[in-house]
């Protein structure tokens, strides 16, 4: 990455609350965060929801420095390679279930969301949680200096 670019990315990870990536070969979403980042993840999705712009099927929001994390309505609730989807409804249950297993963790455990979610999910979506001082941006391989 352009060094020119790095102070932005960092910003945007700063913003957004969170660290986001997907794992094709694990077939998951990982969500890092303090307990803060990951209930502003939940958040995000219930203002998604809350938007009546995005009651239509195939409506989507990108979120994130890279865009990537995809949330979009659709007909059934899932994770896949290109987004987190399911209906308004489905969307809200998923940010509750994000709250329950966030109250439950503790600093440097993960918890995993597939089944309860949608039992046809292609990909889990992985909750890591840190401690609260965490930087979503030192999560990111581009904006780490290389070992020299």
């Amino acid at each position: 990455m352009e060094e020119w670019m790095k102070e932005p990315t960092r910003q945007e990870w700063q913003e957004l609350g969170f660290f986001y990536d997907r794992d094709d070969s694990a077939k998951e979403w990982l969500i890092v965060g303090s307990r803060a980042g990951l209930l502003r993840f939940a958040d995000l999705l219930r203002r998604y929801a809350a938007n009546p712009r995005n009651e239509m099927k195939s409506e989507h929001e990108h979120y994130g420095p890279y865009m990537d994390l995809e949330i979009m309505t659709w007909t059934e609730a899932g994770m896949d390679d290109h987004a987190i989807h399911g209906s308004v409804r489905d969307l809200i249950r998923l940010a509750s279930l994000i709250e329950g297993k966030v109250a439950t963790l503790q600093s440097g455990e993960r918890a995993r969301i597939r089944e309860e979610f949608s039992p046809r999910a292609l990909y889990s979506l992985v909750l890591d949680l840190r401690g609260d001082s965490f930087d979503p941006a030192s999560a990111d391989g581009n904006l780490v200096e290389p070992a020299g």
